[in-house]
């Protein structure tokens, strides 16, 4: 049993180190790049996924992002969002991934990412165009009169947080259930998605619309996909080209020695 399983555990490395070489090509050769990121590679610096076995919607009831209810409920719903996104990952730090996707930006190699996530980490890391699908958890804003405040610029120890300027109450700048795509995001990612030869997928199971509508709109228009995942996704069998399996921190990390 013992030699099967270094067997297996040799072939699989032997198929990554192959994979990384095709994607080291399509990398080289390609015109435009676009990275697609999802809780997968925010996984590895502390921040769990609200879907799955250890996903967030596990612990805590999702209707405390749903728009109607927070407007109705702010107090109780606020509780439960400074719990989940201030107390408990407030200070996740970047990963190897998100530093890899800045480099390749930084020597001309990344066109922008267009993130699932709202956990700034990847401006964090130095990126710097990227485009939030969902928002971002860093940032609040007044439902009244619009302003927008950094996290920090406003207390949130007693809850709900209001605006200075008038009042009004402080939500997170994410989309919350019932709200739409900013539209100044979806625009960036769906020009993106028609311009693009190349599209890297990283750390996203492919099943959350409409952002798993990106990837598939690119590969419609001709772009190659290189997925980055430690298991099949919705995108593996229908649009990957080359599929790297493992850890966004491993297999970025091999991509940007191939690279670098």
């Amino acid at each position: 049993m013992d030699s099967f399983c270094n067997f297996v555990k040799t072939f699989n490395i032997f198929i990554l180190e192959d994979n990384i070489n095709k994607a080291v090509e399509l990398i080289k050769n390609a015109r435009q790049i676009t990275a697609f990121t999802g809780a997968g590679i925010s996984v590895e610096s502390g921040i769990p996924p609200f879907r799955g076995e250890a996903g967030l919607w596990n612990k805590y009831d999702p209707m405390v992002l749903d728009i109607n209810y927070f407007f109705s409920n702010p107090k109780e719903s606020w509780g439960i969002i400074r719990e989940i996104f201030y107390d408990f990952f407030g200070n996740a730090e970047p990963n190897k991934a998100h530093f890899v996707l800045a480099e390749m930006e930084k020597n001309n190699l990344l066109e922008s990412v267009i993130t699932q996530n709202i956990d700034n980490l990847h401006q964090e890391a130095g990126s710097k165009t990227v485009h939030e699908f969902h928002g971002n958890s860093k940032k609040l804003i007044c439902v009244d009169c619009r302003t927008v405040y950094k996290v920090g610029e406003i207390s949130i120890k007693v809850l709900p947080p209001k605006c200075k300027n008038c009042n009004g109450l402080l939500k997170p700048d994410f989309i919350f259930f019932g709200e739409g795509i900013p539209q100044n995001a979806y625009i960036a990612s769906v020009d993106a998605a028609n311009k693009s030869d190349l599209f890297i997928v990283i750390g996203t199971t492919g099943e959350v619309m409409p952002a798993c509508q990106i990837p598939v709109m690119a590969k419609q228009n001709g772009a190659k996909i290189i997925e980055v995942n430690p298991e099949f996704s919705k995108f593996t069998n229908s649009i990957t080209d080359v599929f790297l399996q493992g850890k966004a921190t491993e297999v970025m990390g091999k991509l940007s020695d191939a690279l670098f």
